[in-house]
């Protein structure tokens, strides 16, 4: 089993952990945190015993494990992950994995040089709900005219923010909002299904600390549009669409997607059936790790063409709207 070690000790290590746990994909052996204490309440809730422990990150990272994860906040994933990637550590890094695609570039170069992996953690693309998806896409592509993807769920930490608190998803400084948040889901759905778009146009909501709170996308393909709508400070029970001219594909949402049916032109509503894990990053445990056994590089190239490709049209709406991050001055 492939020995891995954890940047960040919140909700999303842990529920990662659990899946490697529950799948047999990896084995936890190390954590980094900024203090002990937080490294062994996380370490006790999960009852995990004998794991190193260390709140140096130059430590950490040259220590004796095969991968390490990273789920700090989006500005730290790129340092973090150059330090990684340079001590010769896989990388699985939680999207968006870098705040520009010159950052993504660097580390793309250096997992190459180093002869090491490194996997934006994307890890809806990898369910069985959205395999499912890019099947019926594929059955009726010539008939493809469009899709509407929504995903806007009110944050846990907007109250906070509007009660005068800085929380780190809502600051320029640490690469927050909505479209780096929640709207990351929404490009991973328009770049595997339809591949890159040719013209990348961001409407955002902008709220006082500089981010965008939410926003309406449009990337453009050759015969058709893609339109999206994101935000962290709403909630949206919109179903999300694909369109093949008189039917359509419906999705729940468009990030996290648990039903999908298929509607025609006289508003018959078909279910498609399909599965969907109770933990959602057990799909993509599994294929991150087989990917490394396997040496499977053609799999391994396509997820990080994607990866390239939804950094840069995240990067191309930003420069639309006007966002500007604070990683934007340390080009």
């Amino acid at each position: 089993m492939i020995s891995l070690g954890i940047i960040g000790t919140n909700w999303i290590t842990e529920q990662f952990v659990k899946a490697t746990d529950e799948t047999k994909s990896f084995s936890l052996t190390h954590v980094y945190s900024r203090t002990e204490a937080k490294a062994k309440s996380f370490i006790k809730d999960l009852d995990k015993k004998d794991i190193t422990i260390s709140t140096d990150l130059d430590e950490f990272l040259s220590m004796n494990f095969d991968t390490v994860y990273i789920a700090s906040p989006n500005a730290l994933h790129f340092s973090q992950a150059k330090k990684a990637l340079e001590n010769g550590k896989n990388v699985i890094v939680e999207k968006p994995s870098t705040s520009t695609i010159a950052e993504f570039t660097i580390l793309e170069k250096l997992a190459r040089e180093n002869h090491v992996y490194l996997f934006e953690a994307a890890r809806h693309i990898h369910e069985p709900i959205f395999k499912k998806i890019a099947e019926v896409v594929e059955k009726h592509r010539d008939e493809l005219s469009g899709a509407t993807f929504s995903y806007m769920k009110y944050s846990s930490r907007y109250d906070a923010y509007l009660a005068g608190k800085n929380p780190n998803i809502f600051t320029t400084k640490f690469s927050g909002g909505a479209l780096y948040d929640l709207g990351v889901y929404t490009i991973y759905d328009a770049v595997v299904l339809f591949g890159q778009p040719k013209k990348v146009d961001y409407d955002a909501e902008f709220l006082a600390s500089g981010v965008d709170g939410s926003g309406s996308l449009t990337l453009s393909y050759p015969k058709f549009d893609v339109n999206i709508i994101v935000g962290k400070t709403k909630n949206s029970y919109m179903s999300s669409e694909i369109y093949f001219g008189r039917d359509t594909l419906l999705l729940d949402n468009g990030g996290d997607i648990r039903h999908l049916d298929w509607a025609d032109d006289n508003k018959n509503v078909t279910d498609i059936p399909t599965t969907k894990s109770e933990n959602p990053m057990d799909s993509e445990a599994v294929e991150f790790a087989r990917i490394m056994n396997e040496n499977d590089t053609e799999t391994y190239d396509k997820l990080l063409k994607y990866a390239q490709i939804v950094n840069r049209t995240l990067e191309q709406a930003r420069i639309s709207a006007g966002l500007v991050f604070e990683a934007d001055k340390e080009k």
